[in-house]
């Protein structure tokens, strides 16, 4: 059942994660009419909110834009950083979200941040105990009850929490670059329902990663009462 579990949520991420591609491969086909990069769209957006101590760099890969809290930087994947289109536009403007939800303490960000580090030990406790749960019982009654188990089901606590809280900070995140593109003028019309709808298929892939560590959660918690 938990095998079943992971490749039902694995078969789901994989079918949002392609089609999150594919809306991002057909905006960026979209151009935006004032010519914007997304290097330039993050610029000007960190600018009206008044944040000058954020970095803009250049990254590597594809999609793999991200906001570090850490080191006040937005990393843009190279087709978002010298892209002029509406995903560049949307992806941009998303991970400046992240920083202006930093500048103002927003409260859901600052919790996932404080989380990180016992999310991290978490998870590789996770990879280290799945074996000998495997091995003593499996996954069933003669494991469940077990302090392994019960140390299992901590971890996966935390992840899962972790997971939750990701959600109203990408969300937020999401509507206030869709906000700010369009008070500003830098998205309007058909680009902003464009980048509308490219950013709900991003925040997309963290509910199936949510859902599937709500669902693993509540499999191991039956197990050990049984």
């Amino acid at each position: 059942m938990y095998f079943l579990i992971i490749g039902v949520f694995a078969l789901l991420g994989m079918v949002v994660s392609n089609r999150l591609k594919s809306k991002f491969k057909q905006y960026a086909k979209v151009p935006m009419t004032n010519g914007l990069s997304g290097a330039e769209v993050a610029a000007k957006m960190l600018h009206h909110y008044g944040i000058g101590d954020v970095k803009i760099v250049q990254g590597q890969g594809f999609l793999s834009d991200h906001y570090n809290p850490t080191t006040k930087t937005v990393s843009l994947s190279p087709e978002v950083y010298q892209g002029r289109n509406v995903s560049a536009a949307a992806v941009a403007s998303h991970e400046c979200g992240h920083a202006v939800q930093h500048a103002e303490a927003y409260t859901w960000l600052t919790f996932r941040s404080k989380m990180v580090p016992i999310v991290q030990f978490s998870a590789k406790a996770q990879s280290f105990l799945f074996i000998p749960i495997l091995m003593f019982g499996g996954l069933g009654a003669g494991a469940g009850g077990g302090i392994l188990m019960q140390i299992l089901i901590a971890t996966f606590l935390v992840t899962t929490v972790f997971a939750v809280v990701t959600l109203p900070v990408e969300f937020d995140a999401s509507k206030r670059a869709l906000n700010w593109l369009d008070h500003s003028g830098v998205a309007s019309g058909i680009q902003h329902e464009g980048a509308k709808d490219a950013l709900w298929w991003a925040a997309m892939t963290y509910v199936v990663s949510a859902l599937s560590s709500i669902a693993v959660l509540l499999y191991f918690l039956l197990q050990s009462r049984d």
